[in-house]
């Protein structure tokens, strides 16, 4: 839309369009989802790992459905980063990078020797842990985080504002898990928010941060039981974390272990890098509108 339609459009309409106004409007829907979705499970308990399956279906229905249906439309410029047409590939780009990412993470910590397995687990034990850890937050942060807050900060202000905000802020939202603390808050904002929103600017799609957010999850707790983000190690391997804080992450995890800021950073760097030389840096709102 150029600058004279723009200006041709009635007032109310760019207020509405207005890039804080839409986003706005996006985390009240958001949100209302999510209210609806908690109060409709209520009504749902049929024994586990059954009534976490239709908690989270339910979920994941009604948010995906509101995202596709009203918040993909708000705004001056109107589009759908869930598009189906962009899953198959981009899901799977995003759970490869994030099994493969955090892989590393545990195998330099298990060289060093801050990370040993010391049992197994089950199957039937990681059920729960995967829809809890892994799927929900990956669909459901990241649609919040990249779908909503990015993509309108970035209208707004731009791409690196979005990028420092939308860390900002992710790091934050993980100060109340069990075990957190600033450091650990600090280092999901650079590792994780540089990682995942790099991503999402280089694809312009929420199926690869998805897909990574997922795997990463997946890998960590279900896979080599290491607490996610703070939250109780249920893994097909049992294992233990010892020695400095820095690199065990503490009570919170290898998150925030200065292994898995050093690995995740460089490679969010490296994701931004070819989102700028693709063409992906946006510029402020007002900047094409001065003149």
């Amino acid at each position: 839309m150029n600058e004279m339609a723009t200006e041709q459009r009635p007032l109310w309409s760019r207020i509405v369009d207005f890039p804080l106004v839409a986003m706005a409007a996006a985390i009240a829907l958001y949100a209302l989802a999510v209210a609806v979705a908690l109060l409709l499970g209520k009504f749902v308990s049929i024994g586990q790992p059954g009534t976490a399956i239709a908690h989270a279906a339910i979920m994941l229905g009604l948010t995906i459905g509101v995202y596709k249906v009203a918040i993909a439309r708000l705004g001056e410029h109107q589009h759908d980063d869930l598009r189906a047409a962009r899953a198959p590939t981009d899901l799977g780009k995003g759970l490869a990078t994030g099994t493969i990412l955090f892989s590393s993470v545990v195998g330099v910590a298990a060289m060093v020797g801050i990370y040993r397995v010391t049992g197994r687990g089950s199957v039937s034990e990681i059920l729960v842990p995967v829809i809890a850890s892994a799927i929900v937050p990956g669909f459901m942060e990241e649609i919040l985080f990249r779908g909503i807050l990015f993509r309108w900060i970035e209208e707004f202000g731009g791409s690196w504002s979005a990028l420092i905000v939308t860390s900002a802020l992710f790091g934050i939202a993980h100060i109340f898990n069990p075990g957190a603390t600033w450091f650990s808050s600090f280092a999901i904002a650079v590792e994780a928010g540089l990682l995942l929103g790099g991503v999402y600017m280089l694809t312009r799609s929420l199926w690869m941060p998805i897909g990574l957010h997922a795997a990463w999850n997946f890998t960590q707790g279900p896979v080599f039981g290491v607490p996610v983000s703070g939250g109780p190690p249920n893994g097909l391997l049992h294992s233990t974390l010892k020695g400095p804080t820095l690199l065990t992450g503490g009570a919170f995890g290898l998150e925030a272990s200065l292994i898995c800021v050093a690995i995740a950073t460089a490679t969010g760097l490296w994701f931004v890098c070819l989102a700028v030389r693709k063409g992906e840096l946006r510029q402020p709102w007002w900047a094409g509108r001065v003149g």
